[in-house]
């Protein structure tokens, strides 16, 4: 019988890891790639889904964010959340493909929702993006793990 806890955990830290809080998912994935005992396509979904509703949910914030502008929690100034508009009027939604880099994806994908990115295009570079990441990571896991040095 699947373990269907390690899928959802794996879902929960890749959506975690998604959002801004600082979370990792790539650790999960890769323990429980070497743990063996779960199906690779099973996880890559999992780790793929969560990761990309979780951007998913940082677009729908700030597709809704700027009417906060002005209170005194409101977490940018005017300067920032300008800079940030026009950095990614200047690059463009292909910006999204960055979406798995660490540190910057985050904040890119709540500045797509912003800038109302139209949702299709947004699935689609963020899915390329995410689902991208982890096939590689898991390649090279698998192909580390299968060439013994494990």
């Amino acid at each position: 019988m699947l373990d269907h806890s390690a899928y959802l955990g794996l879902f929960l830290s890749a959506f975690g890891a998604a959002s801004l809080l600082p979370l990792q998912s790539e650790a999960v994935l890769v323990g429980l790639l070497l743990g063996g005992g779960h199906s690779v396509l099973g996880l890559l979904l999992a780790a793929s889904l969560g990761n990309i509703l979780g951007s998913v949910l940082n677009a729908a914030l700030g597709r809704g964010i700027e009417r906060f502008h002005g209170r005194r929690w409101f977490p940018l100034s005017e300067a920032r959340l300008e800079r940030a508009k026009a950095t990614y009027r200047h690059y463009g939604r292909w910006s999204l493909l960055l979406s798995w880099v660490p540190i910057i994806g985050d904040p890119l994908t709540l500045v797509a929702g912003v800038m109302r990115e139209p949702w299709w295009s947004f699935l689609l570079l963020v899915g390329v993006a995410k689902v991208g990441r982890y096939l590689v990571l898991a390649a090279i896991t698998l192909g580390w793990a299968a060439s013994g040095w494990s």
